[in-house]
């Protein structure tokens, strides 16, 4: 017979979050849904919780656990408001992870202790009105000139993108043709503030009213050439996604 009970490190982290998603969040997310806010207070008190560097390595700042954990924080949030938790999930799994599972040891050591530590939220600029999460049909340039990424092009609803502890978006991008002819699309850092880059309003949304979601254009946006995260042309062979509106 399976054991289904948490083990005890996990039971009380499971507890740590529901009493904060009752206590703190409750009482004051459904203000921020009415002024159509984002909660930074909030967000940072989950930071300080550690909640954001959970599948991280302490070498990061993150807390050495993993997924299933994330996952039980998750699940206790969600139970309160899904907007905090996809604003965790987003920052954790799209913002952070990428960096760490793809990229450079200076670019780990650069961006993610603040975000390990909640202090800073990352986003991931896949989905395009053209067509939604599917990163074979991005339409996003990115050419190498003197040693930087000339970005050109525009994503939609990109989850953290726009609030103003987010510190980068990791972008999707042509960066040339495959041998065969295809798309060559990788994947760049692009910091928040960074000339040509243009962050929207915030879309009205049916649900998720205090999670950040913009779009985002890029006009002769130029970042390093090392600003690359993971090989060059990786996720061309990503595959195709069914659901093609499905936000990022």
């Amino acid at each position: 017979m399976l054991d289904y009970r948490l083990d005890e490190e996990t039971e009380a982290l499971r507890k740590v979050v529901r009493e904060f998603a009752v206590e703190v969040i409750a009482p004051q997310i459904g203000g921020f849904y009415e002024r159509d806010e984002f909660p930074t207070d909030i967000v940072r008190q989950m930071g300080e919780l550690g909640l954001f560097g959970l599948p991280f390595p302490e070498e990061y700042g993150g807390s050495g656990g993993d997924y299933f954990t994330l996952c039980v924080a998750l699940e206790e949030l969600a139970r309160v408001d899904s907007s905090v938790a996809i604003t965790l999930e987003a920052g954790v799994s799209l913002g952070a992870m990428p960096i760490f599972r793809f990229g450079t040891e200076e670019q780990k050591q650069q961006w993610l202790p603040r975000l390990c530590a909640g202090e800073a939220l990352g986003a991931f600029g896949l989905t395009e009105a053209g067509g939604g999460s599917d990163a074979g049909a991005t339409k996003t340039t990115a050419r190498l000139e003197d040693g930087e990424w000339v970005i050109n092009g525009s994503k939609a609803f990109i989850t953290n993108s726009g609030t103003e502890v987010t510190d980068l978006v990791i972008v999707t991008a042509v960066t040339g043709t495959k041998p065969d002819g295809g798309k060559e699309i990788s994947t760049i850092i692009v910091p928040s503030g960074t000339p040509g880059f243009a962050v929207g309003k915030r879309y009205a949304k049916v649900g998720w009213n205090a999670s950040d979601t913009r779009e985002l254009s890029f006009s002769d946006c130029r970042v390093p050439a090392e600003n690359l995260v993971g090989e060059r042309g990786r996720w061309s062979s990503w595959p195709r996604h069914r659901n093609r509106h499905r936000p990022r």
